[in-house]
């Protein structure tokens, strides 16, 4: 378009019947005359009046509100959340605001998790790695850049040191031939395999946080699913124990009566914490039946005899970060990793755990026919401690009760009056999770059966219902993972008591979910939930020792990040200063 049309089009008498370039033309033919001097006059009075006239009409104009670009609520891949919405505007053209461009553009900045990864994977062996950022919503916290560049340095210490290294073939030789010499250029924390999936991913999580502090290489026993289950989160080389590793035979057997384990050592004077000599290897007992002299890993004395040995080999089935930043010598760096406290397992377990391209395979196919068009996703995950079938009535009251009460669901009208619905209904999806189908059929016959008030339209789904626990079994293994994974790309979660299913999913969703209280005496309590104070998972059997004052004292009540958990009262769990007082 011309600037001649321009102009006519903005200034159309039909738009500004009372300001029109015709009559004002009249007036100003009819005031200089014909004559060829009058007509240079005029021409010239317009080239002067046209700016000011533009200027004018611009000013004066109210263009409808509709036609002005707002930020809509938008989606990526229907979850929920809100990208990033660039919108381009005509201002700097000088146009005029109906001018503005509706055309949004979507932006997914966030592949490497705000630097927890690092690009360079082959993204074929491991889809999940770069498209998970596309399921979740804009993370609200960001790691720290001291976090990542010690995940970078971890990183290249894995490249130098892991399996097939010349200094792991070294580190190797030594481990077999019985003894220590001298300082070794690379030290190893080898974590077994053990328990359910939910206990092994927050106990693995611990084990890796442990290393960084101290520096050492995490080599993970592979047990029967770790390789199916998960793709290798570091670069280059594997995490993964190699088979031929001399005391692989020897890790179901390692209890706390070992004659390597540290708190035997320590009970039987093996050993003490000022020893200079120290065996080639020692195994951590830090599995829930462990004892006084086992929790002596909590000290800082002990600490700095354990940092002398070259190999750790470590068993635990508990989350007991809590407890390290309770311990002296980790504190200034536990503080610079993780400025939040309340953010560690969010962070790392991120950063570690990758499903295999199977299970994203489950996760993703999953989520596009059940998820992806919902509003809004609830997650509820039932783990009931009772070794009868179910479904218990009190269960499905308390579940009720704290959904209700907390207005997550909807209130359905029991009469059965007549409602109108909308055009464009809110559709709510209910993921729940249980080892029993009972619940979500509860569910799902209730909003069936009966209108919701609000006219909201609620669609009640659930994956799958092994009836028992099976932590032996691969697929069982698979679909766990997956529902952990689909619970964390709920908007809303709840969760139940004691349940490292919950933990694992609220982690890496950066959820604080509502809690179902433990039932006692099959009886719905009252109230059925509370807000978690953080997304952290709680440490279900964390010690209680002064290692100065060497008395029992309450670790709960030390530091104000470190706070008891609210659905585990001996229990301890990181809070930030600002939740401990929610």
């Amino acid at each position: 378009m011309d600037l001649n049309s321009f102009i006519r089009r903005r200034l159309s008498p039909s738009k500004y019947p009372d300001q029109g370039f015709t009559q004002l033309s009249r007036l100003q033919l009819k005031r200089f005359g014909s004559s060829t001097t009058t007509l240079t006059k005029i021409l010239a009075t317009c080239v002067f009046a046209l700016p000011v006239l533009f200027v004018l009409s611009v000013l004066i104009r109210h263009p409808p509100s509709d036609r002005l670009l707002g930020f809509a609520e938008a989606r990526v891949l229907g979850n929920g959340a809100q990208p990033n919405v660039t919108v381009f505007t005509s201002a700097g053209l000088g146009l005029g605001s109906e001018s503005v461009l509706s055309q949004p553009t979507y932006k997914n900045n966030d592949r490497l998790l705000g630097g927890l990864l690092v690009a360079g994977f082959d993204e074929a062996s491991c889809t999940s790695r770069y498209q998970s950022s596309l399921y979740r919503k804009t993370p609200v916290h960001k790691p720290s850049l001291y976090l990542i560049s010690r995940l970078r340095n971890y990183e290249d210490l894995h490249k130098r040191c892991g399996p097939g290294t010349e200094s792991y073939n070294t580190a190797l030789e030594q481990l077999k031939s019985g003894q220590t010499i001298g300082s070794a250029d690379c030290k190893y924390l080898v974590w077994i395999s053990y328990s359910g999936l939910g206990n092994r991913i927050l106990a693995l999580t611990s084990s890796f946080l442990y290393a960084l502090l101290t520096n050492r290489v995490l080599l993970v026993d592979r047990g029967k699913d770790m390789a199916d289950l998960f793709c290798e989160p570091f670069p280059e080389k594997s995490w993964l124990l190699p088979l031929d590793f001399p005391l692989i035979d020897q890790f179901e057997t390692f209890d706390h009566k070992s004659s390597h384990c540290y708190g035997n050592m320590l009970k039987n004077d093996v050993i003490n914490a000022s020893a200079e000599l120290v065996p080639p290897y020692m195994y951590l007992h830090l599995v829930h039946d462990y004892d006084d002299h086992d929790k002596l890993f909590f000290c800082d004395e002990d600490q700095s005899l354990l940092a002398k040995v070259p190999w750790l080999i470590i068993k635990t089935d508990n989350y007991f970060v809590p407890s390290l930043f309770l311990i002296t010598s980790f504190e200034q760096e536990l503080s610079k990793l993780f400025p939040e406290k309340g953010t560690v397992f969010h962070h790392l377990g991120r950063y570690l755990f990758h499903p295999s391209n199977h299970v994203w395979g489950l996760i993703t196919r999953y989520y596009h026919t059940y998820l992806a068009k919902a509003d809004e996703s609830i997650g509820i995950q039932i783990r009931v401690f009772d070794s009868r079938p179910g479904p218990f009535k009190h269960v499905m009251d308390q579940i009720l009760a704290c959904t209700l009460k907390e207005k997550l669901l909807p209130e359905v009208d029991m009469r059965d009056s007549v409602v109108t619905v909308s055009e464009n209904p809110k559709l709510k999806a209910v993921l729940v999770t249980s080892l029993n189908s009972g619940y979500s059929e509860n569910l799902k016959n209730l909003y069936w059966e009966h209108p919701t008030l609000t006219g909201e339209v609620v669609g009640v789904y659930q994956p799958s219902h092994e009836g028992y626990q099976q932590t032996e079994k691969q697929m069982h293994n698979r679909k766990a993972w997956a529902e952990m994974y689909l619970l964390s790309l709920t908007d809303l979660l709840v969760t139940s008591s004691w349940s490292t299913f919950g933990y694992v999913a609220q982690g890496l969703g950066g959820l604080k979910p509502w809690i179902l209280y433990k039932p006692e005496n099959e009886m719905a309590p009252d109230p059925p939930c509370r807000r978690a104070m953080s997304m952290e998972p709680c440490f279900h059997a964390p010690p209680f020792y002064d290692c100065k004052a060497k008395k029992g004292i309450d670790t709960g009540k030390l530091v104000p990040h470190v706070r008891h958990c609210e659905d585990m009262s001996w229990g301890l769990k990181l809070v930030d200063g600002h939740d401990e007082l929610r």
